[in-house]
């Protein structure tokens, strides 16, 4: 028990530690946690610590990937449907293949035991992904994509990763069985996650406490999770789908006492459980060499296959994303027409970043150590420390390089949030100050607090259009009892407008959560 403490305090202390250097040299910190757990494995007498994969699947992955799915923003991964699902399914059936023939003839594994190196480092991690991608000045939609992928990517690799380990396991396989399989789990799982995700928005109609609606909102994953693992259907596909559902109907159900609550809280989840996952896959070092220390193969042969093996995942999805962006529109011209090609800069970034993951370490781990027989698992400590690899330098050269590839490239953020943002804040202030100009006419007696209230709208309509006021009085800080309830009436107006305009496709919902932010902000200082 002391054992479990000490390595949980030091896991802290290192994500904390870590975290601070990445800042100070403007590192992404998966990085920095990755190549920070690998130096601290390799300290003599620090205890040794092994990345269990049913703690990953079990506790890392759902509360992970939830508040991801939680806050994409349905509008933009619909209109990029198209490309998420060319690389979140395509991409990683064909890298799967790919890898598989690779590995069977020009390393010897067998052709199955290839499809299961080929299904673990098929999909980018969807946790490298968002942190990097967040980081970093560039369009929204270049984000939108490999966010949507990251999500969806996992569920298409698992499934795969399961049907291969049973055919090394059982000597055969079924393409016409895999392919009716593959559509029951990945459906079976999309209807669990509604079905959760609808539990949970009745849950949260019918109750308006921030603690038990934060703890709602901590389970929602892990039931959605379990439940599919149980139906035996896609436990992540039933989490992000949970999480797309209750992402578009939770802003009109909670209120702003539990929205403000609620963001830090799985700021802070997401912040410390990404900390663990990445410095453990580095302390997992040790443990690969040691398993790779009995195998046949010279360990400067298994790097050379180690770094083949990189270097194929690397320039496969680039040979995937440049046909898979233009031959389409090449072909149907009315897609093209529909969405025009994009340019060669943005293709480039989207086929660049391909970071690896936990998600795929911790189904290397999971492997079972025989099959029939008693026989072991075909190639299993090649598989773990090939997997490792791929992890470390995809993330390292791929992860540190991005930034430099960026600017080379000269992309830059199209503004395009802002633009619908700052109409966004027009609309809804301008709706508030119609609000106030109906409530004047039916409640003449009220002059005083509306005009004041009217000038604090018509100040932010100002600022908003970008006309700075001379002489601007500083901010009210006391409000009479009428001047809050005013102001009340005009924040549900504004939060009225900013819904509708979501829900009209006017804006996305990054736009909604930074305006409604404002709104419960100044909602929390009249202390209604």
């Amino acid at each position: 028990m002391t054992d479990v403490a000490e390595i949980f305090v030091g896991l802290l202390l290192a994500v904390a530690s870590l975290a601070l250097v990445a800042r100070k040299l403007t590192i992404p910190y998966p990085i920095l946690f990755v190549v920070g757990g690998l130096l601290i494995g390799l300290i003599p007498k620090v205890p040794k610590v092994r990345l269990d994969p049913q703690l990953v699947f079990l506790f890392f992955l759902p509360p992970l990937l939830f508040p991801a799915a939680l806050f994409t923003s349905w509008r933009d991964f619909r209109a990029n449907l198209r490309p998420i699902s060319l690389l979140a399914i395509g991409l990683v059936l064909f890298t799967t293949a790919a890898v598989a023939y690779l590995a069977h003839y020009f390393m010897g594994l067998p052709l199955a035991a290839g499809f299961v190196l080929g299904a673990i480092i098929s999909p980018p991690d969807a946790i490298a992904a968002t942190a990097i991608a967040d980081r970093l000045n560039i369009p929204r939609r270049i984000v939108t994509i490999l966010e949507g992928e990251s999500l969806v990517n996992d569920a298409t690799a698992l499934v795969a990763y399961r049907f291969a380990v049973a055919a090394v396991a059982t000597g055969s396989f079924s393409l016409a069985r895999a392919s009716g399989q593959f559509l029951f789990v990945g459906i079976g799982g999309i209807l669990v996650g509604l079905v959760i995700g609808w539990l949970a928005e009745q849950l949260h109609r019918r109750v308006d406490d921030p603690p038990i609606e934060i703890t709602v909102s901590l389970l929602t994953p892990f039931a959605a999770y379990l439940l599919a693992e149980r139906l035996d259907v896609s436990g992540v596909l039933a989490v992000v789908t949970a999480g797309l559902y209750l992402g578009r109907r939770l802003p009109e159900l909670l209120t702003f006492k539990t929205r403000l609550q609620g963001g830090p809280f799985w700021e802070m989840v997401e912040f410390l459980l990404n900390g663990f996952v990445f410095i453990l896959i580095g302390l997992q070092l040790p443990e690969v060499l040691r398993a790779l220390s009995g195998d046949a193969i010279p360990l400067r042969q298994d790097l050379w296959y180690a770094l083949l093996i990189s270097l194929a995942v690397i320039l496969i999805r680039i040979f995937w994303v440049f046909p898979a962006t233009y031959l389409p529109r090449l072909i149907f011209k009315k897609l093209c027409r529909a969405d025009p090609y994009p340019q060669w800069q943005h293709v480039t970034i989207v086929a660049w970043t391909g970071m690896r993951g936990v998600v795929s370490l911790a189904a290397a781990l999971a492997l079972p150590l025989t099959i029939q027989n008693d026989a072991p698992f075909p190639g299993r400590d090649l598989i773990l420390f090939l997997t490792f690899i791929v992890i470390l330098v995809t993330l390292v050269v791929q992860g540190l390089s991005l930034p430099t590839i960026i600017r080379w490239l000269g992309v830059k953020d199209d503004g395009a949030i802002d633009k619908e943002e700052r109409a966004a804040r027009l609309k809804a202030n301008q709706a508030a100050l119609t609000q106030l100009n109906k409530i004047e006419e039916a409640e003449p007696a009220k002059a005083d607090a509306l005009r004041r209230l009217r000038a604090e709208y018509e100040d932010h309509i100002r600022q908003v259009e970008g006309v700075n006021p001379e002489n601007a009085n500083a901010p009210l800080r006391l409000f009479s009892s009428e001047y809050e309830r005013l102001s009340h009436e005009a924040l549900l107006q504004e939060r009225r407008t900013i819904l509708e305009l979501r829900n009209q496709g006017a804006i996305n919902d990054e736009v909604l959560r930074r305006i409604q932010r404002d709104i419960d902000l100044a909602e929390a200082r009249l202390q209604l």
